[in-house]
C-alpha cells in the first residue's frame, strides 16, 4: 500500500502567504486601512474576495498577477521534496490542502515545474471573469466547529480517503505536513501509524504540543516537527 502525503501549502510548501504575496501586484504595494479593517475572523475567503476586486479596480492586469506569484520564495528544501516524491510515485501519492486559491497554486506549481509531484489539489475554487478581475469562492461548507466556514480540512481528508477506498486505493499510512492553526483539526484526527508533521516554531506545531502535554484530544499520529524540506525529505526515505 502507498503512503499519502496531504500538505498545506502557505508556510510550508512556500516560505509566505500566497494571500499576502499578491498584494505586491498593486500599484502602491499595500492595501487601504478600509480594507484591512474588513476582515472577520474566520471569513478570510470573503475578505479575500474584496482584495482580488481592489486589485482589479486598481487596472491589474491577471498577467502581473501571475509573474507576482511565480517570485514567491519556496521554503528550503521543498524542490528537492517534491521532486523525490514525482521520482516515487508507485509509494506516494500527494495533495495539497489549503487555504488559498485554485490560480495561485496552479500558477506557482507549474512555475516551478512541480505539478507531476501533486496529485490533486484542494482549495478554494478561483476564476478571472471578462474584465480580467479575478474572483474566489469557498471550497464547501461544512459544519466542523474548528475550522473557517470556507473549508474543513479534516473533511477534505476523510472525504478523499472514501473516494479513494471506493476505487481500491487504500494508505498505509497518512504523512500530514503543515504549519497553521487550520491544519490542527486534520492532524489530531490521524491514527496510529500516520504523521503529522507540524512546521517547527509555527501555529500547528503548538497547538500540537499542548493537546499533548493537557491530554484533552491527545494526537494519535507520530509527531516529527520539520524546519526544511530536506528533513521530510528524510523521513520519507526512511519510510520506503
Amino acid at each position: 500500500m502507498k503512503t499519502l502525503i496531504a500538505f498545506d501549502f502557505d508556510h510550508t510548501i512556500v516560505d509566505d502567504n500566497s494571500d499576502t504575496w499578491v498584494i505586491r501586484s498593486t500599484p502602491d504595494q499595500c492595501l487601504p486601512d478600509w480594507l484591512k479593517q474588513s476582515y472577520q475572523k474566520g471569513r478570510w475567503t470573503e475578505y479575500m474576495g474584496r482584495v482580488l476586486t481592489y486589485i482589479g479596480d486598481q487596472s491589474v492586469h491577471p498577467d502581473l498577477m501571475r509573474a507576482v506569484m511565480e517570485s514567491i520564495p519556496f521554503t528550503e528544501g521543498m524542490i528537492e521534496l517534491l521532486t523525490f516524491i514525482s521520482d516515487n510515485k508507485k509509494d506516494l501519492d500527494c495533495i495539497i490542502v489549503s487555504d488559498s486559491n485554485t490560480l495561485f497554486i496552479d500558477w506557482i506549481l507549474h512555475a516551478s515545474g512541480m505539478q507531476s509531484a501533486v496529485d490533486d489539489v484542494f482549495t478554494n475554487p478561483a476564476s478571472i471573469d471578462a474584465r480580467g478581475y479575478m474572483s474566489v469562492r469557498c471550497f464547501h461548507a461544512h459544519d466542523c466547529q474548528q475550522c473557517p466556514v470556507n473549508l474543513c480540512k479534516r473533511k477534505v481528508l476523510n472525504d478523499f480517503k472514501e473516494n479513494q477506498a471506493k476505487a481500491g486505493v487504500y494508505y498505509e499510512r497518512i504523512c500530514y505536513i503543515g504549519d497553521g492553526g487550520n491544519d490542527f483539526c486534520p492532524s489530531n484526527d490521524l491514527k496510529e501509524g500516520d504523521i503529522a508533521m507540524p512546521r517547527k516554531g509555527y501555529t500547528l506545531e503548538n497547538l500540537l504540543c499542548k493537546a499533548s502535554s493537557e491530554g484533552s484530544a491527545t494526537p494519535r499520529a507520530k509527531i516529527i516537527p520539520w524546519s526544511n524540506g530536506n528533513e521530510i525529505l528524510q523521513e520519507l526515505r526512511a519510510l520506503i
